[in-house]
């Protein structure tokens, strides 16, 4: 088993809270944050958000790709990838594109798939739509 330190992903960090760091209020980045320390409240971006193993976040999270090693309580929306570490431990919703979870994962929530807006199946629709779709071609 990996350990967090030597997860690729963490090469291309650009900030990071360190362990000592406690932070409240929304926060918001544009490349890539890793968070060592505590924080709660809101996280927003479209950028990466390296949560390592240790770490304690009570916050909504809404990011483009996500690494979850520490513990988060609220509800995580990845538009890209989330993935789970095995030291990860996520209490609420999750909402993805891509999930990936370790063995040892703690999990309690829901977790949804968002669907690629480019790769929709023209063949899942009602039959009597696919033929109106077909005939106006």
């Amino acid at each position: 088993m990996a350990k967090n330190e030597d997860h690729k992903a963490s090469e291309r960090i650009s900030t990071t809270l360190g362990r000592e760091t406690e932070f409240n209020g929304v926060m918001r980045f544009r490349d890539s944050l890793k968070i060592d320390g505590a924080f709660s409240g809101e996280i927003v971006s479209s950028g990466f958000l390296y949560i390592e193993q240790g770490a304690s976040i009570t916050a909504n999270i809404r990011v483009g790709s996500v690494v979850v090693g520490g513990t988060v309580r609220g509800n995580i929306e990845a538009t890209e990838k989330l993935e789970m570490l095995a030291s990860g431990k996520v209490y609420g919703n999750i909402r993805t594109a891509k999930l990936k979870i370790a063995d040892g994962v703690v999990f309690e929530g829901k977790c949804e798939m968002i669907k690629n807006p480019q790769a929709i199946n023209i063949f899942s629709g009602p039959v009597e739509q696919l033929k109106k779709s077909a005939q106006s071609v």
